[in-house]
């Protein structure tokens, strides 16, 4: 009796072992995964125009802008469908973790906090810094000193919200989840400024003629870009390798700055 339990044991362990190796290589690889599945998922927080942002395409909300375009691309080259799956800024590189999306293309700046938690592409667009204001404060403020006691809305979980909170310590930085938001209390008046990307601040400004871009803006720093994120591991490389070799085409041909042009005519669409 105990020699039949030992021998059925073993079994049990051989076969546990054997299930968890199977698990193992049918995940080992993210690319083969996104191939076998036909689809390329991609979480994104569309409130960011021209980057990604809801825009009313012959009569349907559609989910458009430069960073949607970059990922179709992406899937082009994989041969796979796109699903853009849309959510919160905040939860854009969690949903990595959960596996609920196979990348993350949302105007994500590269940090070495996040570095040390996801993998990313190389950059397909350098940073450029802007603080939008009220069209009446156009030209109120053309030093940071003189936001100092005033309240500057920045994304929450965003680059920007970095950026504001180490140079302006003399400000109430404010961080939103949705930039849709912080735009609805600059014209409120319950903030006097967000702080954003300059195309995103271009973009809104489209789409509102009593706001403005103020004088001055903050400094960012010489590698600050955008990348494309995925999950940290080996299991991640050959995409990477995918996903880079698109981001070099497109730096080659100028493709990402057309992109941003052709998305900047459709921030006149955009819906909430």
């Amino acid at each position: 009796m105990t020699l039949k339990k030992l021998i059925l044991g073993a079994t049990l362990l051989v076969s546990a072992v054997t299930l968890t190796a199977c698990g193992s290589s049918e995940s080992s690889d993210l690319q083969e995964d996104i191939k076998k599945d036909g689809k390329l998922v991609v979480a994104v927080s569309p409130d960011y125009p021209p980057f990604e942002f809801k825009a009313l395409v012959d009569g349907k909300d559609k989910v458009v802008g430069a960073d949607i375009d970059l990922a179709q691309d992406i899937a082009d080259e994989l041969g796979v469908k796109l699903e853009v799956s849309t959510m919160s800024f905040d939860n854009v590189l969690a949903s990595l973790k959960t596996g609920k999306a196979d990348i993350a293309i949302s105007g994500l700046s590269v940090t070495e906090e996040r570095k040390n938690a996801y993998a990313f592409s190389e950059a397909y667009y350098t940073t450029e810094n802007a603080i939008l204001v009220r069209k009446e404060d156009e030209g109120k403020y053309t030093n940071l000193d003189q936001l100092a006691g005033k309240k500057v809305a920045v994304q929450k979980g965003s680059i920007e919200e970095n950026l504001a909170k180490e140079q302006l310590k003399d400000s109430q930085v404010v961080p939103l989840t949705a930039m849709g938001e912080a735009i609805n209390e600059l014209k409120s008046g319950v903030v006097d400024a967000v702080d954003l990307e300059k195309p995103v601040a271009e973009g809104y400004i489209a789409q509102n003629n009593d706001i403005a871009l103020a004088k001055v803006a903050l400094k960012v720093g010489d590698g600050d870009a955008k990348a494309v994120a995925m999950p940290k591991g080996k299991g991640s490389q050959e995409l990477q390798k995918t996903i880079n070799k698109v981001i070099a085409k497109m730096e080659k041909d100028g493709i990402y700055k057309q992109y941003i042009s052709d998305a900047a005519k459709l921030t006149g669409k955009a819906v909430d």
